[in-house]
């Protein structure tokens, strides 16, 4: 029997749970990606980080009105986006009381991300050369 899950539909990617490792379920890629950039976009790049209702009161106005028409379903996506990224390494939580998250300093957001001739995969220069 073959453990390996298919992969999503085109308009669909995997998202993990860091409260349920090593499972996964494929969720809208348009929704996820909004909230994804949402959050990557608003979460401070070190501690103390942000609380969940400063995240959710943060991402709400970030998202496109024609995916969530007045913030419907934000609460879920972001949580659930959260926890993904969570997962994979993009997003450290603080355990502090309350709980905070934040970026961890290796992670870029997506507007740090060059756009080139790469395709927009390699993060920018620091310093020497500047050349591509």
């Amino acid at each position: 029997m073959n453990d390996e899950k298919p992969s999503p539909k085109p308009d669909r990617v995997r998202m993990e749970n860091v409260n349920h490792p090593g499972k996964s379920t494929p969720v809208d890629a348009g929704m996820y990606k909004a909230v994804r950039e949402a959050l990557l976009a608003v979460l401070p790049a070190s501690a103390p980080g942000m609380t969940e209702l400063q995240m959710r009161d943060a991402v709400v106005p970030k998202l496109p009105q024609d995916l969530f028409r007045g913030g419907a379903r934000a609460g879920w996506w972001y949580k659930a986006v959260q926890l993904d990224l969570e997962a994979k390494g993009e997003v450290k939580r603080e355990l502090s009381r309350p709980l905070r998250w934040h970026r961890p300093a290796e992670v870029l957001r997506p507007s740090d991300v060059r756009t080139s001739r790469d395709g927009g995969n390699r993060p920018p220069r620091h310093g020497g050369d500047q050349s591509p």
